[in-house]
Order: structure tokens, then C-alpha cells, then sequence
């Protein structure tokens, strides 16, 4: 036998080896990915039961590009996102219990109750909030991976924006910088746009005249791809190789994940006639959670009894939460200027 065929056979066995533990860990975040598509199939009942405030934005649909890229980052690492972010939250490790609190504006939520949909907040888990305002956030994500390089830190900053986000001036202006401050390898920042193909009831078509969002970044030196955001394992692949490249060189990298949200922009948008039921359905067969369901079951790690086992554990898990939100407290008046500000040392 030859040494080149031998190098072969090993190479053969590794990625086997490889592939198989990458699904054995993607049989985790199905679960969670099955978790949380329940958690906001239940938020949208809450809201028009009256028991949510505000607005609600959920991610139905797009699980996979979050799941994909917080998968792959590690605990000291930090993120920012949009107004769509509880399955952020979720993914990052938040219970599910703070988040339904807070969505219930209740004392025991994730920001006691004060942030509500929009406005998650978990720094100990790294997540530096949701922002309502569209592309507000991002002006703050590029600071903030400014300052993790500046402190000599290795850790990267993840900041998810959604494509209407790109027609705002908190876009052009901070990736100016971003592509400024990468020269110099001072921005480990990852831009991951989730195109999920309306900024509220407005396509891509209609509101951008160059389509390939992803090829707006080179105005800015930022290099970027555009990848299938409805695929766990191809996002969390690209997402490895990102990652591991941003933290090495300390400059910026923009993703486009193509998805697609199966509900309206917001709880409100109920009847959606900027698109067709049929498009709707279209999208619905390629489904990221669906997808990995048959990634898993092609490999043996998921049959009818597991699966069904997953979704009973979700109805659980969530079924908690809304009672642990309903019985928990409102935050007491004297909260009213507490956690607003920060204190003087």
C-alpha cells in the first residue's frame, strides 16, 4: 500500500470522525433550534392575549443563521443584534423563562422587565442587546470590537443586521470606520446580514438598486460572501471559518445569509399583502429546521420517536414559561429610575 493512499484513508477516516461529531453536536442545537420556533409560535398567542406590550418581531423561519453563528463563539465573545432577538437571547443561553418575563414586562425578565421585545440585554453571556432602532446598533457593535482590540483581548464581536438596515446612514458611516480601523487589524468584528428578503413590507427588489448586498462591503475594504442562511451546517461551517479568520487578523468580514421569515415583519403584520401565500408556502419547504431534521435522520442521530420527544420537551419548556411569566411580579415604582443610568464610582 502506498503512502499517498495511506494518507488518503486517514484523511477519509478524520473527516468522518469530524462529520460525525458535528452532527452529534447539531443534534443539540436542533433542539434548540425546535425550542425556540415553539417559543415564538407562543409569544404570538401572548400577544394577542394582551399579555405582551409593546411590539413583537420573531425569528420563525430564520433559526438557522443564529444558531449557525453563535454555535461557533465562544463564551468571552461578545454580540449585538436588531429588534428580532429573542432567539438570540435563547441560543446565547439565556432561560426561557427570563425572556418570556420580560416580553410580560415582568420584575423576573431578562432586563427586569423594562426593555421588553425589542431590547433583550444579557452582558453576562456576552449579548449587548437588541435595538429597535433600525441599523442603530451597529455603529455600537463596530465601537465595541474597536475596543475588545484595543484592550488586546483575541475575542470577536458578532453584530446580526437585517437588509433594510444597509440603506441607513448607521451603516455607511461605521463601516467606514470598520474598514479604516481593519488595516490596521483593529476590528474583529463578523457582520452577518440575515436577508430575509423584506425590511417590513418592502423587498430587496424595491429598496435596494444592487441586489447582492453582500458586494456593497467592498466600498469599505470589508471582504464578504453570500451563503444559504436555511442551513445549519453550512452557516455553522462558513461561520467556524470566519470567525477563527476575524480573531487571527483583527479585521472586519460581512456574511449575507440568505432566509427568509415565515411570519409577518411584526404581530401587527397580519395580512401581508406585499407577498403571496404561495411564496410564503415556497419558502416553508425549505424550512432550516426541517432541513437539519433530515440531515439528522440521514445520519441515524433522529427517528419519528426522537423527534416527537424534542417537540414534547419544547411545549414543556414553554408551557413553564408563560406560567412563570404570568405569576410573576411587575416591576415595584421605586424600580422606575433604577438600571437607567449608569452610577458614578
Amino acid at each position: 500500500m502506498s503512502s499517498r493512499t495511506t494518507r488518503n484513508q486517514h484523511h477519509a477516516v478524520a473527516t468522518d470522525r469530524r462529520q460525525a461529531v458535528d452532527l452529534t453536536s447539531a443534534l443539540e442545537w436542533y433542539r434548540q433550534m425546535v425550542g425556540v420556533r415553539r417559543f415564538e409560535e407562543e409569544t404570538e398567542r401572548a400577544f394577542r392575549r394582551g399579555k405582551i406590550g409593546g411590539y413583537l418581531h420573531v425569528y420563525s423561519g430564520q433559526e438557522a443563521v443564529a444558531a449557525g453563528f453563535l454555535a461557533e463563539l465562544r463564551p468571552d465573545d461578545i454580540f449585538f443584534t436588531a429588534y428580532r432577538d429573542h432567539a438570540h437571547a435563547l441560543f446565547r443561553g439565556a432561560s426561557p423563562n427570563e425572556v418570556m418575563a420580560e416580553l410580560f414586562g415582568k420584575v423576573t425578565g431578562l432586563a427586569r422587565g423594562k426593555g421588553g421585545s425589542m431590547h433583550l440585554f444579557d452582558v453576562k453571556r456576552g449579548f449587548y442587546g437588541g435595538y429597535g432602532i433600525v441599523g442603530g446598533h451597529i455603529p455600537l457593535a463596530v465601537g465595541a470590537a474597536y475596543a475588545l482590540r484595543y484592550r488586546s483581548e483575541d475575542t470577536v464581536c458578532l453584530c446580526f443586521l437585517g437588509d433594510g438596515a444597509m440603506n441607513s446612514g448607521a451603516f455607511h458611516e461605521p463601516l467606514n470606520m470598520a474598514g479604516l480601523w481593519g488595516q490596521e487589524g483593529c476590528c474583529p468584528l463578523v457582520l452577518i446580514v440575515e436577508n430575509n428578503e423584506y425590511a417590513m413590507g418592502t423587498s430587496v427588489a424595491r429598496s435596494s438598486a444592487v441586489r447582492d448586498l453582500a458586494s456593497r462591503f467592498a466600498a469599505y475594504a470589508v471582504p464578504s460572501e453570500r451563503i444559504d442562511g436555511m442551513d445549519f451546517l453550512v452557516v455553522r461551517e462558513i461561520a467556524a471559518r470566519v470567525i477563527a479568520e476575524v480573531r487571527a487578523t483583527g479585521r472586519p468580514y460581512a456574511v449575507e445569509a440568505h432566509t427568509y421569515r415565515f411570519g409577518g415583519h411584526g404581530a401587527a403584520d397580519m395580512f401581508q399583502p406585499y407577498r403571496t401565500k404561495d411564496e410564503i408556502e415556497a419558502a416553508r419547504r425549505r424550512d432550516p429546521i426541517l432541513i437539519l431534521e433530515r440531515h439528522l435522520r440521514g445520519a441515524g442521530l433522529l427517528d419519528d420517536a426522537r423527534v416527537a420527544a424534542i417537540q414534547e420537551e419544547a411545549e414543556r419548556v414553554v408551557a413553564e414559561a408563560i406560567q412563570f411569566a404570568e405569576q410573576s411580579p411587575p416591576p415595584p415604582p421605586e424600580d422606575l429610575h433604577q438600571h437607567v443610568y449608569g452610577e458614578g464610582r
